[in-house]
Formats: structure tokens, C-alpha cells, sequence
């Protein structure tokens, strides 16, 4: 029986974890899916189990690596970023893997922005907007500061990414991808670490950061060659950058609407960050202008409403299909619409304010959730669009297979060609792309993103009200 070449992927998302195989022709023909219980903190705080992950990952390899079926050439890793783990000198997990949910001290917080410019000054510079322990930089420094025992004895941070490669590598690296998340690690003015990296001590304790001629040079047993891992969001948009040369920005579509747009490398400007923009770094080190909103919760908030009103499942608006004569009567929200760019992100819809019973069916109700939505999509969207040439918009994740939200999408967008792509697993085939070299000798496939096109005929509903891009 011959084996199988493939390459194994460990997705680490915050529900789930994932093992996943690709063929030579990047086609999913195995998928382990394992949750994991949270623990508890010295602070009585959910967080992960560093210890069960670690587990987790070397079993099923060692698993793998018994299947008859398989000839595993190649291992990455991808996970989700803002998490660190911390090695001691003797390179044992020292302190628990922190979730990036937990509260922040205000004074500490205020005293870090204060001795390094300033808030405006440092986000700026950063790309970062404040988010506390979600920029994980900050996390060493609190433990800088409140445990400083502890901070002397670490002697590497991985970000998580990295810890889960090295758990099978033993490779200790930094990668770009990960520093590059709203980490405040990062001078994306300077390309380099920020200065209070080496000032507060933080810079010795990251490993070196791993280009891209020896991503793979660490092998397994001698002959599966390893990645070093890569943050999630960088990763998924990695089939595209290599599918697709013409400028093009990615909605990235679930809890958050993330607008990804790698043919923008502006600066942030204040009222960009005081609207959820942020800049990411791709796998080569470039920026990516992102623009977040919360338009996945808000619509799972909303249909449970729709729901209860109207008597239907809370599923039903799996079936509802696109109306244009319902869409084409839909007034836009002028105050949403007008809203200033120096203003705050609105964080829900305007449809939390409509009166149900001023619609004839949920039908009806659901296409103006959906315009809604769409009035804000278009403003956060329009933030990473300015003063670039894309004319392609990309959608993926739960909305692209949504009918109403993709063709009110595209009347939104009259001049951009919008497209719903397939991408199952997008981040764990972008960690299986970008070592491609590295143990597939055939060429990379045309097919791997499935596109499906929506036109917008004419100027209807949100396009029409709404300023155009440029």
C-alpha cells in the first residue's frame, strides 16, 4: 500500500483544536477536531490549559507518525495570536498561557502610555489601538511589574504559534506575523521592535525572529521538514496573496467582520484607530491595513430577536433569500450614514432600534438586519480602501454564503467586483502554503479558492445613499 504525501496542520483556535491533512493538490483528506477544558489562573481567571495543549499536539503527532496511511512530509502550525508562553532557563513552561480577555490594570496601563509618548503617539506608531491584554506586549510588561521574580526567570516568550512548533521542534523562533497583531511590540514606522522592548528588558527574552529562507529548516526526525508557525489572521490570507496578483481587500466574516487590505500601507491616522483599525504584518513582513467590526455578534444578537417575534426557528434565516423589490424599498439610516470619520466605531446596527411590528414578515425584518449592517460594513470597509486601486472584494467565512448579505454587499460596492469565496480552513492551508517549497514538488493548484461573482445591476439602496470609494 503506498502512502500518502501530505503535510499535517495544527490549527490552535480559542474552542477549538484542530489537526488537519493536506494532499499534494491541498485538498483536506483528514481533520481531528479536540476541546479543551479552561483552567483557572492565580487570579481566578479563565485560561488556557498550556499543559493539556502541549499533551494534545505531541500524542496525536506521535499518532500520526504510527498511520500506515500517511507519509507526512511537512508539519505548521497556526494559532490564534495575543497569547504568550513563557519558558524558564531550563526551557519548562513557568507561568500559565494568560487569555487575552483578561482586565488590564488602568493604572498600569496609564503609566506605560505615559513613559512612551503618550497614547495618540504610541498606537500610531504601533498600529495598535489600546486593548490591554489583548496587545500582548503588554502582558510581560504587567509581569514585569507585579511579578518581577517571575519576570528574571523567564527566559523565552513564545507567542503561541511558535510554542506549539516548538513543542514538536524543540526550534525556539519569532515570527513576523505574530509580533505584527496589535502586540505594541512593534514600530511599524521604524520596521523594527519598538523601543520599550530593550528598555523594559522584553527584547531578550523573544527569540530571534525566523525569516523566511529558514522557516522550514528545522527538521523532524530527518525528513519532515517544520514551519514556525504563524498568527491565524495572517495566515488565512495567505491563499489569496498567492492566488491573486491584481489589488484586492478580504472581509474575513464571523464574530468580527475584518477587513484585510494588503495593498494598503498608510499610517494609521487617530480617527482610523479610534474606529477599530489596526495593522497587521504579513508573512513577508509587510503591512496589512484592517478594519474590524462587530457585525457577526450583532447579527447573532439580532435573528434571536427576529425569532422570538416572528414565531421561527432560530436557524430560519438560513432560508430567507435575496428580495431586490424588498432591498429596493429599504431607506439607509442617514445618521449611520453620515456618521464622522473622527467618531467612535458605532458597535451595533441601527436595526436595534426598529420596532418589529413595523414588518410584514420576517423576510422583510431580516433584509433591513442585513442593510444595516451593510451601512456600517461599507463605512469600516471604505476606512482600508482609501486612497488604494483595489477593485476586488473577497468574502469569506459565515456571511459569504449568506444571499442577502452578499448581493447588498455588492449594490454597496457598485464599482469593486465582489466575489463570496470558499475557503474552508483558511488559515491552516495558508500555513500549508507558505512552506509549499519545502515538500511539494508540484506546482500550486489554480483551484484552491472557489469563487462565486455577485454584480450589482445598477445604483440601489446603500450604494446609491452611501459616498463610493475611491
Amino acid at each position: 500500500m503506498n502512502r500518502i504525501p501530505v503535510i499535517a496542520v495544527y490549527d490552535i483556535g480559542k474552542t477549538n483544536k484542530k489537526l488537519l491533512l493536506f494532499d499534494e493538490r491541498y485538498k483536506l483528506i483528514r481533520e481531528e477536531s479536540k476541546h479543551l477544558e479552561e483552567i483557572k489562573d492565580e487570579d481566578d481567571f479563565p485560561c488556557e490549559d498550556v499543559n493539556a495543549l502541549t499533551h494534545f499536539i505531541q500524542a496525536s503527532f506521535n499518532e500520526l507518525l504510527r498511520d500506515k496511511r500517511y507519509e507526512i512530509k511537512a508539519v505548521n502550525f497556526t494559532a490564534y495570536g495575543a497569547s504568550f508562553v513563557y519558558l524558564d532557563e531550563h526551557i519548562n513552561v513557568r507561568l500559565p498561557l494568560y487569555n487575552y480577555l483578561k482586565p488590564y490594570p488602568a493604572a498600569l496601563k496609564e503609566k506605560f502610555y505615559n513613559d512612551f509618548g503618550g497614547v495618540n503617539e504610541f498606537t500610531q506608531v504601533t498600529a495598535s489601538p489600546v486593548l490591554g491584554s489583548l496587545n500582548s506586549g503588554m502582558q510581560l510588561y504587567r509581569i514585569k511589574y507585579e511579578k518581577p521574580d517571575v519576570f528574571e526567570k523567564i527566559k523565552y516568550a513564545l507567542h503561541l504559534p511558535q510554542y506549539v512548533s516548538f513543542v514538536l521542534t524543540g526550534n525556539l523562533a519569532s515570527d513576523i506575523t505574530s509580533i505584527g497583531c496589535h502586540t505594541n511590540l512593534w514600530d511599524f514606522q521604524k520596521n523594527q521592535y519598538h523601543a520599550w522592548v530593550e528598555k523594559e528588558g522584553v527584547l531578550n527574552k523573544l527569540p530571534p525572529i525566523a525569516n523566511l529562507e529558514n522557516i522550514a529548516a528545522k527538521e523532524i526526525d530527518g525528513a519532515i521538514s517544520a514551519g514556525i508557525g504563524l498568527h491565524d489572521s495572517s495566515a488565512a490570507l495567505i491563499p489569496y496573496l498567492l492566488s491573486f496578483s491584481e489589488p484586492f481587500v478580504l472581509i474575513s466574516t464571523g464574530t468580527w467582520c475584518i477587513t484585510l487590505n494588503p495593498f494598503n500601507d498608510e499610517h494609521l491616522t487617530q480617527g482610523e484607530l479610534r474606529q477599530d483599525c489596526l495593522s497587521y504584518l504579513s508573512y513577508k513582513g509587510t503591512p496589512v491595513k484592517a478594519s474590524r467590526l462587530f457585525a457577526g455578534y450583532e447579527h447573532e444578537q439580532q435573528i434571536k430577536k427576529l425569532s422570538e417575534h416572528f414565531g421561527k426557528e432560530l436557524d430560519y434565516y438560513k432560508t430567507v433569500q435575496y428580495d431586490s423589490r424588498i432591498a429596493g424599498a429599504i431607506v439607509p439610516d442617514e445618521k449611520a450614514v453620515s456618521l464622522d470619520v473622527n467618531d467612535a466605531t458605532i458597535k451595533s446596527s441601527a436595526f436595534g432600534l426598529r420596532d418589529l411590528k413595523t414588518f410584514a414578515s420576517y423576510e422583510e425584518a431580516y433584509h433591513h438586519l442585513i442593510a444595516d449592517i451593510i451601512v456600517q460594513q461599507l463605512q469600516s470597509t471604505n476606512l482600508v480602501l482609501k486612497g488604494t486601486k483595489c477593485k476586488r472584494i473577497f468574502v469569506d467565512g459565515g456571511f459569504s454564503g449568506n444571499p442577502v448579505y452578499m448581493n447588498m454587499l455588492a449594490h454597496a460596492f457598485p464599482r469593486m467586483e465582489v466575489f463570496a469565496a470558499s475557503l474552508p480552513h483558511a488559515s491552516a492551508l495558508g500555513a500549508a502554503l507558505v512552506i509549499h517549497e519545502h515538500w511539494n514538488s508540484q506546482p500550486l493548484p489554480p483551484d484552491i479558492i472557489e469563487l462565486k461573482y455577485y454584480s450589482a445591476p445598477g445604483s440601489t439602496m446603500v450604494g446609491a445613499a452611501l459616498p463610493e470609494n475611491n
